[in-house]
């Protein structure tokens, strides 16, 4: 999993270099890309020869506890995941309400709790991706 949260920001980054290295549309563009491919190909090669090659695998002990806590790394990911979803979703919303709250306060000052009201559960979002959190740490 850890490989993919890793390989993933790579391609898209491979990917958008690559759409805004053919817009150019010149043969020294051509030739990058090639080479890069190539660049590929090699490591794929190397990569594929390594996982053949028939030596038996050994892990340390340190490797095989790693792999053991592989839910536990999970679990944190996840609680992080969803803390920074949840931290997203609040600052959305409250710069929402927040600028309809002080507009509505500019006409009617009368309004104040009721704005504040409002403005209090766009945050609770954040709230619940705490506790959300808090219980996939106790997860792990």
């Amino acid at each position: 999993m850890i490989a993919w949260l890793i390989a993933l920001p790579v391609i898209a980054v491979a990917f958008v270099g690559t759409r805004l290295l053919l817009r150019r549309r010149s043969r020294a563009v051509v030739r990058v890309i090639v080479a890069a491919d190539m660049a590929l190909l090699v490591g794929a090669l190397a990569l594929l020869a390594v996982a053949l090659s028939g030596a038996p695998a050994q892990a340390s002990a340190s490797q095989a506890a790693a792999q053991a806590s592989g839910s536990g790394s999970a679990a944190l990911i996840g609680a992080a995941i969803a803390v920074a979803g949840a931290s997203i979703g609040a600052s959305i919303a409250v710069a929402y309400t927040g600028a309809a709250a002080l507009a509505a306060l500019s006409e009617r000052p009368e309004l104040f709790g009721r704005a504040m009201v409002i403005v209090g559960l766009a945050e609770g979002i954040a709230i619940y991706g705490l506790v959300v959190a808090i219980l996939l740490i106790g997860k792990a």
